[in-house]
């Protein structure tokens, strides 16, 4: 499903303003409090953001993902922080269950997360498991009607703020590989679930990711992810596919603001009687800049289409995702370059943005991770 392109169009003109009138002015309270403002997630559910990606028959907008990654890119020209409020919500805390959901699971939870009246949370990594999901060591041991969970979780981003998690676990021991992992849906209210503080982290200041332990927590057989054993971590393979491309609009929407403060900088400072934007060498890094936006961009979208019409998208996600995070990285670079000591400096926000867009190369599979995908599709393309 997707919306008409005249309401989407408006949809996003709603967005790009809300970026430009709300979200901008908000970075610096952001950064100096660690909150993203109450009033301004309750705009974010006024406008629908949380619902971007939920189909309409449960309350949401039902995007489809060229959808999706166009208004993603227009939200994350502000500060990354606001997006990681929704961003759960619409990609991986929700899509699980999207996917391959009962009837009955997508009612309970789908219209409360469209609204926002709950956010999601994605619960696959552990201290001992990151990259190497497969070897994920919390367990759910049928126990009657139900399952009992015993585990950590690292690095949860919203779990402080969910009110539903997907979370992976091994329900055949003996099963060490993938095939024994499932999925549930957790009320994080449950008795013998523990949500630890809030990380300190290098950038993204507001966002808030947090250890979640599970300590003998007793969830109805229900709560097993479309209620069949053992297709977790193929669901959470699925997820991630989508959830590249989506990290890849995050990572051209924020190269594109990066970009612009660079230009409005270089066009500014003057050294040696001349704006430094006439200087050939920064003229190069602004175009070189320019030319990996562009290319970040064509690709994403490129690959959202590809995804709308059911082509299989794992290895063009994964390049989607390796070069718009590299670049986001490089662009970022430059403009703290460009900038010079004052790039350096809280005054000016490129060094924020220097610092927030580092994570974008190592969530929801680093760099390393998608050049394994890729290379192993192209390997597997060749054997047939």
């Amino acid at each position: 499903m997707a919306l008409d392109n005249e309401t989407f169009e408006l949809m996003k003109d709603s967005v790009t303003r809300f970026v430009r009138d709300r979200l901008v002015p908000a970075e610096d309270t952001v950064e100096q409090t660690n909150e993203v403002p109450e009033e301004i997630i309750q705009e974010m559910r006024d406008l629908g953001l949380f619902g971007l990606s939920i189909p309409e028959e449960y309350g949401g907008l039902g995007l489809n993902m060229e959808q999706e990654c166009e208004v993603i890119h227009e939200l994350c020209k502000a500060s990354l922080t606001f997006r990681s409020v929704i961003g759960t919500t619409v990609g991986i805390g929700s899509q699980g269950l999207v996917m391959t959901g009962t009837e009955e699971q997508k009612k309970q939870y789908l219209p409360r997360l469209a609204s926002g009246e709950i956010m999601s949370s994605f619960c696959l990594t552990e201290p001992d498991a990151g990259s190497d999901a497969a070897s994920l060591r919390t367990v759910a041991i049928k126990d009657g009607d139900d399952y009992v969970l015993n585990g950590t979780k690292r690095f949860i981003t919203n779990a402080l703020r969910a009110g539903m998690l997907t979370v992976m676990a091994r329900t055949n021991p003996d099963k060490k590989g993938a095939s024994g992992i499932s999925a549930f849906l957790v009320d994080p209210k449950t008795p013998g679930v523990t949500i630890a503080k809030a990380d300190e982290k290098m950038g993204q200041r507001g966002t808030k990711t947090s250890d979640i332990i599970f300590e003998d927590a007793r969830v109805p057989a229900s709560a097993l992810l479309g209620g069949d054993e053992g297709q977790g971590f193929y669901t959470a393979m699925k997820v991630l596919d989508r959830g590249r491309l989506h990290l890849s609009s995050v990572s051209t929407g924020i190269s594109e603001r990066i970009i612009a403060e660079a230009l409005s900088y270089a066009a500014e400072r003057k050294q040696f009687g001349t704006p430094i934007g006439e200087f050939q060498l920064v003229q190069a890094m602004l175009a070189d800049s320019q030319a990996e936006l562009f290319a970040g961009k064509a690709m994403t979208l490129d690959a959202a289409k590809k995804y709308d019409r059911k082509e299989e998208i794992a290895m063009l996600a994964a390049c989607c995702k390796m070069f718009t995070t590299e670049a986001a990285g490089r662009i970022a670079d430059r403009a703290v370059q460009i900038h010079g000591g004052s790039g350096y400096m809280a005054e000016y926000k490129v060094e924020r943005f220097y610092r927030d867009v580092r994570l974008l190369r190592l969530y929801e599979g680093t760099t390393q991770i998608q050049q394994l995908v890729i290379a192993r599709n192209m390997l597997k393309s060749l054997a047939n």
